[in-house]
């Protein structure tokens, strides 16, 4: 493409994944969101809770400085607490629903767009019941959000068999689901991962395609699955090129081109579409972002 991406995608950057400290809540949140937010790269950083107030309003005090849309993730409160919504135990899938109301009254006061959650591991024997658990948990958090403003309820599609070993899942249940919900709420949609694509067993069209209807919110990344014994195996995101690993330039820019045929990638609303990259050990994050982004660059000028 000649013209700019940024002419189609706000870049975004997942503040707590570039930055793995920042996931529990704690460490120097400050310091690193700073990088991001002095970045002019990135239109849009991706952030998840803030345990400490005065951090929390000087992080938002520098994202309204910055100028920079914001999406916040649910994820790593859902999964360092062992929690699953659609838990077929009523008490723990209510705790779930509660953590993602609390993630959905911390991303309005950050001015977040969208809140983003997961869904849990399941039973193959439970599989249907596990489904209407999700279902049920899925509704009352997109009547929740409703309830307090415009904000976007997201799922993000994740693996079944490898890895987080989600429910949500293959491409025809994303489907399934999000046509499920959307009958009743119009805040919901659903997120794909680039770095998910291969562990899902799909290709990206076949993961793309039937869900295009549903898509609101998109990741870029990378993974390790030809052997779990290889450095980074599973759901890690380790940068684009890692050795052993499914994505580079050219996996990106199939996957920008699908976007872009589906209209996802649009010029008169362009949505997020993010980076999810992490450091491995002895990686530097600032420099596995630099990397990230002459990917992305160069997968660009591909793009038809």
């Amino acid at each position: 493409m000649n013209e700019s991406l940024h002419a189609y995608m706000r870049v975004g950057i997942i503040h707590f994944m570039a930055y793995p400290e920042a996931g529990s809540g704690n460490g120097p949140i400050d310091a690193s969101l700073r990088k991001v937010l002095t970045d002019d790269y990135f239109d849009a950083v991706e952030i998840t809770w803030i345990k400490d107030r005065e951090v929390r309003d000087r992080a938002r005090q520098m994202i309204q400085s910055a100028h920079i849309s914001v999406a916040f993730g649910a994820q790593p409160m859902l999964l360092s607490q062992k929690q699953n919504v659609n838990s077929l135990d009523e008490g723990e899938r209510k705790k779930a629903v509660d953590t993602v109301k609390a993630a959905i009254d911390e991303a309005y006061e950050m001015g977040a767009e969208g809140t983003a959650f997961l869904s849990g591991k399941y039973e193959e024997a439970g599989k249907e019941e596990a489904f209407q658990a999700l279902l049920k948990s899925t509704r009352e958090i997109c009547a929740y959000a409703k309830s307090k403003g415009n904000m976007k309820i997201v799922h993000e599609v994740f693996d079944y068999d490898i890895d987080k070993a989600s429910l949500i899942g293959p491409a025809s249940l994303a489907k399934r689901y999000a046509e499920e919900i959307k009958k009743e709420y119009d805040n919901f949609g659903l997120m794909v991962d680039l770095s998910h694509i291969p562990l899902l067993h799909e290709s990206i069209k076949e993961s793309l395609l039937p869900i295009k209807e549903h898509l609101v919110h998109a990741h870029m990344g990378n993974c390790v699955m030809k052997d779990p014994s290889m450095p980074a195996y599973g759901d890690q995101h380790p940068r684009f090129g890692f050795p052993n690993s499914e994505n580079d330039v050219q996996e990106l820019t199939e996957y920008l081109q699908a976007l872009k045929d589906m209209g996802f990638l649009n010029k008169e609303k362009p949505p997020i579409l993010s980076f999810e990259v992490k450091p491995t050990a002895g990686e530097d994050p600032d420099v596995v972002l630099a990397g990230s982004k002459r990917v992305l660059n160069r997968a660009w000028t591909m793009v038809k």
